[in-house]
Formats: C-alpha cells, structure tokens, sequence
C-alpha cells in the first residue's frame, strides 16, 4: 500500500452501533474509547476514524479516509466525488432502505408539494430539498433544521419539513402526515478515488465489502440440520429451498439421511412443518454469521 494502513470512517451516531455490529459480525472487532474519535481494530492493516453520517462523503473525497460507510442521502447533498464500492442495506431499526419525505401538520390543508409553494419548510438536508423543490418549480424557503425536526410543524415555526423515515411510526405519532417521497436512501461503502487506483489498498476495501456483504446476507438466513428418511428424499428434493442445493450425507442407518439446507429465516415457521409431515426428525435451527 502507499501507506502501513487503510483509514476507514465509521459512522458516528445513529448507525455507529449498527455498524459495530455488522463489521463484527464479518470478522472484525472494533472498541470505542470514551471521548475518542480513533476506535481500536483488530487488524494491523486497518486504521480507524469516527465521523458523522453527514459529513463522511466529503472526507472519503477529500482524501482523509480511504474508505467510509455512509448513506446516500449525504453523498448526494454534499454532491461528493468518490468511487460507489456497494450497497451496505442496513440501519439502527432495519435492513430496508429509508426514506426522505415531505411531512405537514395532519391537519393542515396541504395535499400535494405544490400546495407548499410560498411557504416555509425545514430540514437537514437542505440542498437536495431545495433542488427537489426547484425541479418541480416550487417556490419555497428551505432553513436549516438543528434536530427535533417533526417539533417545528407542530409549533408553527414552519409548514412543512422533509425527514428521514423508516417505518413512519415517529412521523403519526406526532400528528404528521406525509404528502410526498423525495428520496430512498441507504447505506453504501465509498472509497477515495486515489485509494480505489491502489491495487494493494482496493483489494483490502473488496475483502472488507465481500464479508460485510456476507455477514447481512447471512442475518438474513439460518441453517436447517435434519435426519430425513432416505425414501423421501427424492420426493422432498424438488421443493426443498436452500441456497444451492441441499447437503446430503448417509448416516449409521442405510434408511436415514442427514439434510443441511440454508434458507430465508422468514420461511422456517412455514417449512419446519412440511419437513415433519415428510418424515423429518431431529430439526435443529441455527443461526449464521457469514453467507458468501
């Protein structure tokens, strides 16, 4: 490498524990020290920095990391030059994107963004909002919101405010309604352009991105161990869902096989019991921690 090291960003604040977990989970320890902004790593080829969600694009591009986690949202407002190394699909609630939408008091008659125009709107990301707006030729006046931002609608300081959302449960349960989408986002793995040229250090960034890919991947699955008589196999074999194929192995008993599949955690309540009315025994369910 040009340098001993890669410098990775980690995202501070909402995504940081989230993105803790996830590095962990692909293979790397990471230990936050109290009033540090340098975590500790347990690979000697990796240096670490703490940074804000917001501002980690134009460090990735200017060179003071190498490489950086952050959303698209924040790439696109601060209209940075880096290198889209993936998609990382996670967050602090979920691993679906978010969405950055157009909230009014619920009460209010607006309907539709253009029933805005001449009115007040406050938000965080205020210069893809007001790019938003002047693309459907809507004259707002977009400020800068410093948090609490669903507060400033209902206490009249403002009309209108465009806020990130998951589920939407923040945004009814303070009385707003929202009226448009702007934007989804989630997060990406980015990389300085110099660091992406380094063969030494883009191979380390395309190691990191496989197992982080790997580790989302598998919290997404879980693995199935069975005992299957070996006469049901041929008839369960065809809808047997597993990544590839199932792993099959003979047991002590020439009348029983042992079955490993894995597949989405989201069908196990309905495919254990299909494999009990087969004639499966001894179903064990266990979690994975990688999947490449």
């Amino acid at each position: 490498m040009s340098e001993q090291f890669l410098r990775l960003g980690v995202p501070k604040g909402s995504l940081q524990d989230a993105t803790i977990k996830l590095f962990e989970k692909a293979g790397w320890k990471i230990k936050l020290h109290n009033r540090n902004y340098f975590p500790d790593i347990d690979d000697d080829r990796i240096k670490c920095s703490l940074a804000r969600a917001q501002e980690m694009s134009m460090y990735v591009e200017n060179g003071t990391f190498d490489v950086g986690l952050t959303g698209l949202d924040w790439i696109r407002e601060n209209k940075s030059d880096v290198v889209v190394v993936d998609d990382l699909i996670y967050s602090k609630v979920s691993n679906r994107k978010a969405r950055w939408v157009l909230c009014v008091n619920g009460d209010s008659p607006y309907q539709r963004p253009e029933d805005l125009n001449g009115k007040k709107i406050s938000t965080e990301l205020m210069g893809f909002t007001k790019e938003y707006f002047a693309s459907q030729d809507i004259d707002v006046d977009v400020s800068f919101s410093w948090g609490t931002t669903e507060a400033k609608v209902i206490e009249g300081l403002c009309d209108g405010i465009v806020e990130i959302t998951e589920t939407g449960t923040t945004i009814k349960a303070n009385g707003l309604r929202i009226i448009a989408e702007l934007m989804q986002t989630n997060t990406q793995i980015i990389a300085n352009k110099e660091a992406w040229a380094d063969p030494k250090k883009r191979k380390l960034i395309e190691e990191i991105n496989m197992l982080l890919q790997g580790a989302l991947r598998a919290g997404k699955m879980v693995g199935l161990k069975m005992n299957l008589p070996k006469d049901k196999l041929a008839d369960l074999n065809g809808s047997l869902p597993s990544l590839n194929s199932p792993t099959v192995a003979e047991l002590q008993d020439p009348n029983w096989l042992s079955v490993e599949i894995m597949v989405e955690e989201m069908i196990v309540r309905d495919l254990i019991p299909r494999l009990v009315e087969f004639g499966a025994e001894g179903i064990i369910e266990y979690p994975l921690n990688k999947v490449i």
